[in-house]
Order: C-alpha cells, then structure tokens, then sequence
C-alpha cells in the first residue's frame, strides 16, 4: 500500500477582493483538524475570483505567502490558479504547485480556456507533471481541460496517476462534468480529484473518484474541507490486472493497431469540424439550430408534429422556451 492523503477544499470564493487569507485561514484549520494531510488542493481562480483585472506577474507576493504556508505546515500545495499576466502583456489560468519546502516545482498554464466565454485568456502548451518522492506521479489539470481527454491521455502516458483537477463551475452544466469526472478515472485508470469552488468561485459539489470510477466523496453546496487518503498502489493493481478484472485500457492504447489521422492537421480528416461555424457567443433566437432572424427558414425546419403555443415550441413531446 502507497497511501497519500490530499485535502480538497471547497470554499465562497468573492469576485470583488481577495481571497488569499481567507484560503491561508482554511489551510491552518485544515491542518488542525486532519494533521495527517500530505497535499492541499483549491479551486480554480479561488485567490481572486473569476476578474482578469487582478492579473498579476509571476512570481508575486501571494505566492510567496502559500510558499510560507506549505513551508509551515510541510505540505504540497496547490492555491487553485490565478491570472498570470506576463511580460508581453498576454494573460493566462496559472496555477503551480509548491513542496513540503515552500518551493514552487512546477507550474501549469490552462490549456483549454472556456471560449468563447473566457475571452481574451490565453492557452498554455506545457504539461505539469511531477513526482511526490516515494509516492508516486501526479499531473495538473485545469477545468474545460477535462472536456479534452487528449490531455488525460498526454498526462497518463507519461505516468500521472493521480490527476488534480481544480474547478471554478458555476453553470448549468456541472452535472456533465461530473459525469465526464468518472469517466476519466475509468478511462485512464487514475484518480481524479476535482475541487469546485461557491460562490463566484461555482456550485460545489467537488468529486474525489478512484481508477475504478468509484466515488469516493462528493460534497454539496457548503463549504467542505475533505481529507482522503488514497492509495497509489491501487492505481498500478488496477493498470496491471483491469478494472475489477476486465478492461486494461491503458496497455490496449499502448497495443493499439490504429493510427488517429485527424491529430495531423494536414490529413483533411477533421474536414466536418470546419463546418461548425465560428467559436462565438450563442445567440438569441436559435430555433433547432436554425437562426430565427430568417424565419421561412426557421418555419419550414418545423414538423406537423408540433404545435406552437405562445412562446413554448412542443416538438416530439420536449419543450423548448425560445
């Protein structure tokens, strides 16, 4: 057994100041109440919120802070992330991480910025992958880049089997992206440790999954500090014999006969994506994905299997509100 024990902790993140002492507060009763705690993981932007006015140049004196704070309490530390500006005036979704010895070891930038929402955020291109001495190999990961299983697979590929995943999801949508959570985990055998954020920081509901997308704890919509001990050696039974026995995912991407072509830009073979349109904000009055400001169009994409009724439309039993 390779235990490890990793801390998430969900807390109201505020839009319009800082957070940073109000994390450095959770963190000391964290460790007053769970001082067998190894690893402190946050929420995405939880130091400041989801403003790119509060960009700041790496490193900074908030840094410096969590650096005292994992010093003091001889933990890893992960702050969530923050806005990066950098020299050439581009900003970045910046999270680091910081060892037992207040040492900032390794840093990642957001591969895949939520846009057209996060407009104006620019996209990393390294990957953060680093070894907890004795323990085993973890990997970073921010938010939307979960929805892109090609950056699990660079991750797992390289070893990572734990995959930390801070969150700022205040939307609508988090319900699939917890469901795209398991299905990581089983898919490259990991665990997956997902922190949301409340508040402007999002909805909660934070997921810790093992490699056999069991869950292991989901909060609600409090504020939750949540200590769990994994076990590493899990991860490697699990990757040696499958999951319960059966899928060993991992050795048949590694075994696999087929070649991707659509990962060469070159091949035309992602020629339909090409046909989607622009990357750009939804607009008001789509109608089955047909825009209403042409409405003979819109009309004749209808069926008489509808009937309209002020402003709902019931087609096929399913209502949509325009």
């Amino acid at each position: 057994m390779t235990p490890f024990a990793i801390a998430g902790i969900q807390m109201h993140v505020a839009a319009v100041h800082s957070n940073v002492e109000a994390m450095r507060h959770r963190i000391e009763i964290a460790m007053a109440r769970f001082p067998w705690t190894q690893m402190v993981l946050f929420s995405e932007l939880a130091p400041f919120g989801p403003l790119d006015h509060y960009a700041q140049p790496f490193p900074n004196q908030v840094l410096d802070q969590f650096c005292v704070d994992a010093r003091r309490f001889g933990i890893w530390l992960i702050p969530g992330s923050m806005f990066e500006k950098t020299p050439d005036g581009r900003i970045f979704n910046t999270s680091v991480v910081i060892n037992p010895e207040g040492e900032i070891v390794a840093k990642y930038s957001k591969m895949f910025p939520f846009r057209p929402y996060e407009a104006g955020i620019s996209a990393g291109t390294e990957f953060c992958v680093f070894d907890v001495p004795e323990v085993g190999r973890f990997g970073l990961s921010i938010c939307y880049d979960i929805w892109f299983p090609e950056t699990t697979r660079q991750l797992t590929s390289q070893g990572v089997e734990v995959l930390l995943h801070p969150v700022l999801t205040g939307t609508t949508d988090r319900d699939a992206e917890l469901a795209i959570a398991r299905a990581t985990a089983a898919q490259f055998q990991c665990y997956v440790i997902d922190v949301n954020g409340l508040g402007a920081g999002g909805v909660g509901r934070s997921l810790v999954v093992d490699p056999t997308a069991t869950v292991l704890h989901q909060s609600a919509g409090q504020e939750d500090i949540f200590p769990i001990e994994i076990d590493l050696d899990y991860v490697r039974r699990q990757r040696e014999t499958g999951i319960k026995g059966l899928g060993q995912v991992l050795k048949s991407f590694r075994d696999r006969e087929a070649d991707f072509s659509v990962y060469d830009r070159t091949s035309g073979a992602d020629a339909y994506l090409h046909t989607l349109g622009p990357l750009a904000m939804p607009q008001k009055g789509s109608r089955l994905g047909v825009h209403a400001d042409n409405p003979r169009s819109a009309l004749s994409a209808l069926t008489d299997k509808q009937t309209s009724i002020g402003q709902v439309t019931y087609l096929k039993g399913r209502s949509a509100i325009d």
